[in-house]
């Protein structure tokens, strides 16, 4: 508990301290950050503790990102709110047509569950173009934050330090909600909501309470992207939002409270550092999630409890060895996949079919990566990622053993930090 005290504390400081540290652009990042973390965490709520698997959220992101449009434009630009107090207005827009829509979707569950939410989100996405009046077309809304409480919020630092507060109240109600009798019966939902009828609860009215909290917090987050962009369009309706809310959470991993943020954060920032690096960077993020749900079912998250678990089993003197293969393991198996990524994604561009037609009969031009150029026919070409991947799995394997040989050896002596009892308690 005091390590887990320690690490949020850490962890509030350093988000504090960003503006300072960071430039505007790397800044309106870390809005993006916090936005998708927070709508992750509350994607999660569904998903993740109710068992509610839902491919339509980004339909209660985008009603509350109008419902704020709308409340800012009200009496004359006047706003309804005060601009601190904005996100309530996309608080109650989510709450409402998430409870509207939660009481269909509820009505199944399951796959038809999951076909219903989709349904729905792209029943919206396809009227908002149309609704001009509403969604302002494809062209969309514009708005303007006003000053307020003593702040013009005309800075990107202002807007940050207003969208930490939401997200951090957000991240703090939606934490409290786990810890009510309330919170326990939406893990019974996922469980087992067989029994949970037969103990006499109203399991569709709990379950579509639960879709509307979700909603709630989701509009939220889409309220703090309208003041962060002071603009509205149905784009906010894409089904890749939604999507997007389904990887990063399990990619961060839904057994643990902060997994959805982690793997939100994460993702967001993987996002804006990669894309201007390469054109692949969609097919990295495709990679990491399949690898995820392959290798690592319980998320970043997960990993993080599992290493803080054997390192209180066998102590960190004996786990040490162990971590440093595994990350040499996984630093060669990456080096070899993007370079393996990057020459394919040259070979086959239009830009090197281009040269390869200014001489049909000749040999294959040289491909120019990471400041050198590769001959495409030599061996030593192919042969680098191919070392690469030999040496990760050389590494892999050595982790087993060493692995191995600690289990072998027993437990860890009492002198240790005493055995965790699960993964998700360490984490």
């Amino acid at each position: 508990m005091k390590t887990r005290f320690i690490c949020c504390a850490a962890g509030l400081a350093a988000m504090a301290a960003l503006p300072f540290l960071l430039s505007q652009g790397l800044l309106n990042a870390a809005i993006q950050m916090l936005i998708a973390a927070l709508f992750a965490s509350a994607y999660n709520l569904l998903c993740g503790q109710a068992g509610m698997l839902s491919f339509g959220h980004a339909a209660y992101f985008g009603v509350g990102a109008f419902a704020t449009v709308h409340a800012m434009n009200a009496v004359g630009g006047a706003g309804l709110l005060p601009t601190p107090l904005m996100p309530l207005a996309g608080a109650v827009g989510g709450l409402v047509f998430g409870g509207i829509a939660g009481w269909f979707a509820t009505q199944r569950s399951g796959t038809y569950f999951a076909m219903i939410t989709l349904a729905i989100a792209e029943l919206v996405h396809s009227l908002a173009p149309h609704l001009k009046g509403v969604f302002g077309g494809e062209a969309g809304l514009s708005t303007m934050r006003m000053p307020a409480w003593g702040f013009d919020f005309g800075s990107t630092i202002q807007v940050y330090y207003l969208t930490l507060a939401w997200v951090l109240l957000s991240l703090a109600l939606l934490y409290a909600y786990t810890r009510t009798p309330l919170g326990r019966l939406t893990l019974g939902l996922r469980e087992n909501s067989h029994r949970l009828r037969f103990l006499g609860y109203n399991v569709h009215g709990v379950a579509t309470l639960v879709f509307a909290l979700s909603a709630m917090f989701s509009g939220v987050a889409g309220s703090l992207q309208v003041i962060s962009n002071e603009s509205a369009n149905y784009v906010v309706f894409d089904p890749a939002l939604s999507a997007a809310a389904v990887l990063n959470t399990y990619i961060g991993g839904v057994q643990v409270f902060l997994g959805p943020a982690l793997g939100a954060a994460l993702m967001t920032f993987f996002g804006y550092a990669v894309s201007d690096l390469t054109r692949s960077w969609l097919l990295y993020q495709g990679i990491l999630f399949v690898l995820v749900m392959m290798f690592m079912p319980t998320g970043l998250s997960g990993l993080a409890g599992l290493a803080a678990g054997l390192r209180n089993r066998y102590g960190l003197a004996r786990m040490l060895p162990v971590f440093l293969l595994a990350i040499g393991a996984a630093a060669a198996a990456t080096a070899g996949a993007v370079f393996l990524v990057e020459l394919l994604q040259r070979l086959f561009s239009q830009e090197y079919r281009a040269l390869l037609q200014l001489d049909p009969g000749g040999a294959w031009p040289p491909v120019a990566l990471y400041g050198h150029s590769w001959r495409v026919a030599s061996a030593a070409t192919w042969g680098l990622p191919a070392s690469l991947f030999a040496a990760a799995g050389l590494l892999a394997w050595r982790c087993r053993a060493r692995l191995a040989g600690c289990e072998a050896s027993g437990e860890a002596p009492a002198a240790m930090a005493p055995r965790v009892q699960d993964t998700k308690e360490a984490a």
